[in-house]
């Protein structure tokens, strides 16, 4: 009877366990739509007739990721699928430290495309640029090859060599150029003092310590200046952005009390406010922001913070417009997404995305001029500059009317019509950076410090005319 009574105790809580799974099951199925189950079977059929009739054996495993990496491409530019490998690369790479070329790429127009090398690393001493299209990674053509994938066939140990083959707008040849790769450390902030003893700051990348070494900065110029900062000219331009914290934590510094972004998404934990916060003592110094085509993500959260806060001047040509936020999210194997889980506004409202921010006052460095360039057969390009309206599958601005089936490649020609050339090394002088040009930009921010107070007064004026400034 004894072991009659476990026998059956058991079994009731066997029963019990079915009963419970069974629920949860159905709760799951009815909280998916009947298409969903569809398109897994059909999925799943596709699954099988690759795994069946493919040339050459395939694992399942392979099949998966790679659909995983398109579902994820195939929503918008800045989401992907990370493989392990590439996880923890991400997490080195926000420490400011990598094994690459130091270079920002994204894809326009379906080739892959350069927005701008990071200073002081191969990529930059290599003379590559803005705009500069990447036409073959060693022999392998990057036509329909995704950023993941281009990002891990770039990355690699020191000292290993890699050649890319370039394309440049106006240039009439391919042309090649043979790097070796470098342990990537970002300084990302660099200060000095400029004309009539004004602080510089460049941040060049929000990564891990950022913060800490604006604030190290802004003390140093108090102490050069018998403890009053004179004034400070914040440098984001080409900063393609970073750690969202370190945006706040970086406009903080320059702010007394106030919001500095908020975000907004689908999910509650999305919907987040940040301030700054009230300091016992604040210097309300004079302050000039520079910006340009390259400055995105968190580079636009300061300077959107700054210029709705009438903290600082905003000086140069617009920003990038990324005004979405991605969120990590690990997965069992170590594996990871990089997910687009919100949006990004400014203290008064405005969304960044595919729009940028505006500067109060639109300043843009001189043009190259065809006796400047160092490629034989050079023409001037207009545009080199990138900007996320330019990115297919990108979000459109909350005020636009256009769906995202309008943002999709238009499918023109992915590769410039002189690929079918072959590459001619030697006819361009690729192994130094740009020359140093005068920085009109840096020159009318020093101005504007001298001159601050009517300053001003003429901003005040010109937005008291003009409600729409800055919308």
């Amino acid at each position: 009877m004894k072991k009659n009574r476990w026998a059956i105790t058991l079994a009731a809580c066997l029963i019990a366990c079915f009963v419970v799974l069974e629920e949860v099951a159905v709760k799951r199925a009815q909280a998916l739509p009947n298409d969903t189950y569809h398109e897994l079977e059909t999925f799943a059929n596709v699954l099988a007739i690759v795994q069946k009739n493919y040339v050459e054996p395939v694992t399942t495993k392979r099949l998966i990721d790679g659909a995983i990496t398109g579902m994820l491409a195939s929503l918008d530019p800045h989401s992907a699928y990370l493989t392990p490998e590439l996880y923890r690369d991400l997490e080195v790479e926000t420490r400011g430290s990598f094994g690459g070329l130091g270079i920002e790429i994204t894809i326009k127009n379906g080739v892959l495309t350069v927005v701008s090398p990071i200073e002081d690393t191969p990529a930059y001493k290599a003379g590559l640029r803005a705009g500069d299209q990447i036409i073959k990674i060693n022999d392998d053509f990057t036509k329909d090859m995704t950023l993941t994938e281009a990002v891990k066939r770039m990355r690699g140990p020191r000292g290993s060599k890699i050649k890319l083959t370039m394309h440049r707008g106006g240039v009439a040849e391919l042309f090649n150029v043979t790097l070796a790769r470098d342990v990537i450390k970002i300084k990302a902030v660099k200060t000095k003092t400029v004309q009539d003893g004004y602080g510089y700051i460049r941040i060049s990348q929000f990564q891990e310590g950022t913060d800490d070494a604006v604030e190290k900065a802004v003390d140093d110029f108090q102490k050069q200046d018998h403890g009053k900062v004179k004034g400070v000219v914040l440098d984001l331009r080409d900063d393609p952005g970073g750690l969202l914290n370190q945006a706040v934590k970086v406009s903080d510094a320059f702010l007394d009390g106030g919001l500095i972004v908020y975000t907004q998404g689908r999910s509650e934990n999305q919907q987040q406010k940040y301030f700054s916060h009230k300091k016992s003592e604040f210097a309300p110094y004079p302050m000039v922001v520079l910006v340009n085509g390259g400055s995105a993500s968190a580079s636009e959260i300061v300077a959107g913070a700054l210029q709705d806060q009438k903290r600082a001047v905003v000086v140069g040509t617009q920003t990038f417009g990324k005004g979405s936020v991605q969120t990590i999210l690990p997965l069992d194997d170590h594996s990871a997404l990089r997910l687009t889980t919100a949006r990004y506004f400014t203290p008064n409202g405005r969304s960044i995305q595919a729009v940028g921010i505006t500067p109060d006052v639109d300043v843009d460095n001189p043009k190259p001029t065809l006796a400047s360039l160092e490629v034989e057969g050079a023409q001037v390009d207009d545009n080199p500059e990138i900007h996320e309206r330019d990115l297919p599958g990108h979000f459109h601005h909350p005020g636009d009317k256009a769906t995202g089936d309008q943002s999709k490649d238009s499918g023109g020609p992915a590769v410039p019509p002189a690929a079918d050339r072959n590459p001619q090394p030697g006819k361009a002088e690729l192994n130094k950076p740009p020359k140093e040009e005068k920085d009109v930009q840096l020159q009318k921010a020093i101005d504007i410090l001298n001159h601050w107070q009517s300053f001003k007064v003429q901003l005040a004026n010109k937005e008291g005319g003009d409600a729409t400034t800055n919308q």
